[in-house]
């Protein structure tokens, strides 16, 4: 677990956590659990100091960047900036480097904007939306890592696909997401409609759009994955908001 917090967000280990990094990705909705946690008790906190819900939003989605080191956020940028090449032989060539382009830019203020506008808009279940979110974007990466091939010899990416088991490393996370979603009716059974839409729309969104990037690219990277987890967040959160 100490390889997984240290990959994936900056929070310093407890003391006496040995990090291992080999096969640390199926824990990765884990730690989407964790972070959703911290973040709905600050948006808590915010809200009993009067802070209203778009402000409110706003900080929370930052502190969830900041949280990460904008790791995913990145990814997702030089996807777009990759897809956005109409050659297909250059499109991994741009991906790799390390400069953003106006495609990039573009998608990270899309991403960051709907996260806040569709989290501002949520007034009832909202702190289980979020944490749903965050839990179905990092378990649409593991199922990514598991279904398609790796297109670079190298990279951070590279390091999940040596170590994979399937179909055990994407169980791991869509038990936590079912558990999560049993747990959410079991507290507010009135909520139906909204859990529903967030069980099967985060199951969907988070296979289609690891399906969507494999047809477009013919595999995955890093980037891609980060890609997966920023929009399965961003348009779970819009898709919510219907209910």
């Amino acid at each position: 677990m100490g390889g997984s917090i240290l990959f994936y967000t900056k929070l310093p280990l407890p003391p006496g956590w040995e990090p291992r990094f080999e096969g640390i990705a199926p824990l990765a909705p884990v730690v989407g659990l964790g972070l959703g946690l911290g973040l709905v008790a600050v948006d808590f906190a915010l809200a009993q100091l009067g802070m209203p819900p778009l402000t409110r939003s706003a900080l929370v989605i930052g502190l969830g960047v900041w949280l990460t080191g904008g790791l995913h956020l990145d990814g997702a940028m030089d996807t777009a900036d990759g897809l956005a090449m109409m050659d297909p032989q250059r499109r991994l060539a741009v991906m790799a480097d390390s400069h953003t382009g106006a495609f990039g830019v573009m998608a990270a203020i899309a991403i960051l904007g709907l996260k806040t506008l569709a989290l501002a808009e949520l007034a009832t279940g909202r702190g289980w939306v979020l944490v749903a979110a965050m839990v179905w974007g990092r378990w649409g990466q593991v199922v990514a890592i598991a279904r398609y091939p790796y297109l670079r010899a190298e990279g951070k990416g590279a390091l999940h696909r040596q170590h994979r088991r399937s179909p055990q490393d994407w169980l791991l996370g869509l038990t936590l997401a079912l558990v999560l979603h049993g747990a959410w009716l079991w507290r507010h059974p009135d909520q139906r409609l909204l859990i529903g839409i967030s069980l099967i729309g985060g199951l969907v969104l988070s296979v289609a759009l690891g399906a969507w990037l494999h047809q477009r690219l013919g595999g995955h990277t890093g980037d891609t994955y980060g890609a997966i987890v920023e929009w399965t967040e961003a348009l779970l959160l819009c898709l919510v908001t219907m209910a």
